[in-house]
């Protein structure tokens, strides 16, 4: 009986972690209303997720505003450089796709063209705030890594750009998948990015190594 009320197994550790998922995808969904700190949001959630929903430490909240705190200022400036591309990219795509869909020809290779270039700044984006969220970066030096790490692991990164996308597509159809989809998607992200942001910092792999044994 005393095991049933242990509350770091059982049905009550799955209860911690539902909570968990459910309220960090609500906190994340609220604080990106404003748009412009949707970026420490992201990194934050990141963040949380691989702490405290991933590796089962406790406190996921507070380990989610420390982080959000913590990269505040970086993760603002570097989206007000994301907000106005992503708008200039999204205004390039539906030009090219109404002139592409109506003429054809010509028109409708360069609408291809766009939509698979598209992959480049979204892969961008779909590394920027998880690195943020694990290291500590200035915009250019948190900009550059992320076009690397685009450019050298492509297969992973277009997984990441699906998962995002269909996830994103999926919240803004219907309203209720926001309150687990985000810590769904970020955790499936971090399947991948955590491997290669391993791969890439012998000393991430042994702090993690040692608060696994720990």
């Amino acid at each position: 009986m005393g095991e049933f009320f242990n509350p770091e197994k059982g049905i009550w550790a799955w209860l911690s972690t539902l909570v968990d998922i459910c309220g960090l995808s609500i906190l994340w969904t609220l604080l990106c209303l404003p748009a412009v700190t949707a970026g420490p949001a992201t990194a934050a959630l990141y963040y949380a997720v691989v702490k405290c929903v991933r590796r089962r430490e406790s406190g996921a909240f507070g380990c989610f505003f420390r982080s959000f705190r913590t990269n505040f200022k970086v993760g603002l400036l570097a989206g007000l450089i994301v907000i106005p591309l992503g708008l200039a990219l999204l205004g390039g795509y539906a030009v090219v796709r109404w002139y592409g869909t109506r003429l054809g020809g010509g028109a409708y290779v360069l609408y291809v063209a766009y939509y698979f270039a598209l992959a480049l700044p979204a892969g961008v984006l779909c590394w920027l705030f998880p690195l943020l969220g694990r290291f500590d970066y200035r915009v250019g030096g948190l900009f550059r890594t992320a076009l690397q790490l685009t450019a050298a692991h492509l297969p992973s990164t277009v997984v990441m750009v699906l998962l995002t996308f269909q996830t994103a597509v999926f919240c803004i159809e219907r309203w209720w998948p926001t309150v687990f989809m985000p810590v769904t998607a970020m955790l499936l992200v971090s399947l991948f990015s955590e491997r290669i942001f391993q791969k890439h910092s012998p000393e991430l792999a042994e702090e993690d190594a040692q608060e696994e044994s720990g």
